[in-house]
């Protein structure tokens, strides 16, 4: 079961992650915390890199997949999700316009952008609870043996760059990303140090 553990780790990983660029938009939006507009870049970055383009692939392919081999139990909720999964592409796209608009200093673009994270991270939420809720006893009802060795490889075989339950990895930077994140974050999800200086 390596596999759903893995999973439901990058899940909260993400959910993390999600929680404490909030937490950044809402002391923006206060003045306690001046933007950092590479990191929130490079933030939208890393939830195209890996979300969208790591994670979700491994699932459709290592259980999503392999569920349907064995049964036709969940189809509905599969159909939904993998729909999700196929539209991750206009939702990165939304959420680029949108941090892009508010760093050209487009009247109203810090509310666009909050208003875009907000609803990106919405979907998320859902998505994922979706998944727990809906799929995850399935696959435990129904996987062989072998779908487990499947899935434990596929999984393993690609870890959350950002940290989850694996070192980061190469070849994006997402450890230094991650140690952006967590020095402009303000406490209790980072250390409250403003703005990342490059050294």
């Amino acid at each position: 079961m390596e596999a759903l553990r893995i999973m439901i780790d990058e899940h909260q990983s993400l959910a993390a992650i999600l929680h404490a660029i909030r937490m950044m938009l809402r002391d923006i939006g206060s003045g306690t915390l001046q933007p950092d507009m590479g990191l929130l870049r490079a933030m939208v970055h890393y939830l195209d890199a890996y979300p969208e383009k790591r994670h979700h692939p491994k699932e459709d392919q290592f259980i999503f997949a392999l569920l349907r081999q064995r049964t036709a139990e969940g189809a509905e909720a599969l159909d939904r999700l993998e729909a999700e999964h196929a539209r991750g592409n206009d939702r990165i796209k939304a959420l680029e316009a949108a941090v892009q608009r508010y760093a050209d200093g487009t009247p109203g673009g810090f509310e666009g952008f909050v208003a875009a994270f907000e609803a990106f991270a919405a979907f998320y939420r859902e998505h994922m609870m979706r998944e727990e809720r809906e799929i995850l006893p399935l696959v435990h009802k129904h996987f062989t043996a072998e779908d487990w060795a499947i899935a434990n490889a596929g999984f393993a075989g690609s870890p959350d760059p950002m940290g989850g339950t694996q070192p980061p990895a190469a070849p994006e930077d997402f450890a230094r990303i991650f140690s952006r994140l967590v020095a402009a974050a303000p406490a209790p999800i980072g250390l409250g140090a403003g703005p990342y200086k490059e050294v």
